[in-house]
């Protein structure tokens, strides 16, 4: 199985894509957070994160690592772009928890922020 990943940021989605089918996806959105002083954030520096809210995999393609695939290339993408990743999927919390040397955590400002776009924009699910 050579599976490929792509990224779709303006539809807010990282697929695993196997012969030309999507057997996994994290969907996600990107959030702004403006500066503001605070014990994680000195000097009020902007942030920026990339914010899953799902992962899935196709049921025939479950148990080949194919979450956690996307999850690795999901960090690194933010990585690239110095950007967090404030996780809200549950794997994804998980698979950070296991993986903290490539899951650097995300400041509390920006954890906040993300709980708080899904609160008052439930499309963001």
């Amino acid at each position: 199985m050579s599976v490929e990943i792509r990224d779709d940021r303006a539809r807010g989605v990282l697929e695993a894509v196997d012969g030309g089918e999507v057997v996994g996806h994290i969907t996600y959105f990107t959030l702004d957070v403006p500066g503001t002083e605070s014990d994680d954030v000195p000097g009020g520096a902007a942030e920026t994160a990339l914010v899953p809210v799902h992962t899935e995999v196709a049921s025939a393609h479950e148990g080949q690592g194919i979450a956690g695939r996307l999850t690795a290339e999901l960090y690194a993408i933010a990585g690239r772009e110095g950007a967090a990743v404030a996780p809200l999927c549950s794997y994804v919390v998980k698979w950070a928890e296991r993986h903290p040397e490539q899951a650097p955590a995300a400041s509390d400002a920006l954890m906040r922020a993300a709980l708080d776009k899904v609160r008052t924009d439930p499309s963001a699910w």
